[in-house]
């Protein structure tokens, strides 16, 4: 299959698109002489069913998804790193007056065993339960007299 390339015009409606999640206003900059928003509502819905439009759209919007929301292995590290005591947080400190100064101190131990806990979860270390899966053949043996 030959995918059809979007114009410039088309780009920069999926681009405001992704920005503003609304059509009409998408539409609108991205063909400024377009002055009534009837019109736009009605081009700016008849290009979301293009198929190479609203592809080009899904793909950006998983982009931009990817860039935003950590992955697994980004949130185990740094639990690891708050565990570890490798991270500092901000805290406001009064210096007298009613002025105050930002400061980095190390992570509280309360954060800290919080981390080690979530970590701990994350790899089943306190759990009494355990699951254990298996196939296992079931044979009835009939020793009942008739």
């Amino acid at each position: 299959m030959i995918e059809k390339k979007l114009t410039i015009k088309q780009q920069a409606f999926a681009g405001n698109y992704v920005e503003l999640g609304n059509a009409t206003e998408a539409y609108l900059k991205a063909y400024p002489n377009v002055k009534k928003e009837a019109t736009a509502r009605a081009n700016g819905s008849r290009l979301l069913t293009y198929a190479n439009v609203s592809d080009y759209i899904a793909n950006r919007m998983e982009e931009l998804k990817s860039e935003r929301v950590a992955n697994q292995q980004e949130v185990l590290e740094y639990l690891t790193s708050v565990m570890r005591g490798e991270q500092r947080e901000e805290v406001l400190r009064g210096i007298g007056e009613g002025a105050q100064t930002i400061d980095d101190i190390d992570v509280s131990a309360k954060d800290r065993i919080k981390a080690a806990e979530m970590l701990g979860k994350r790899y089943a270390m306190w759990t009494d339960k355990q699951q254990i899966d298996g196939v296992q053949q079931v044979v009835i043996h009939n020793d009942l007299d008739d």
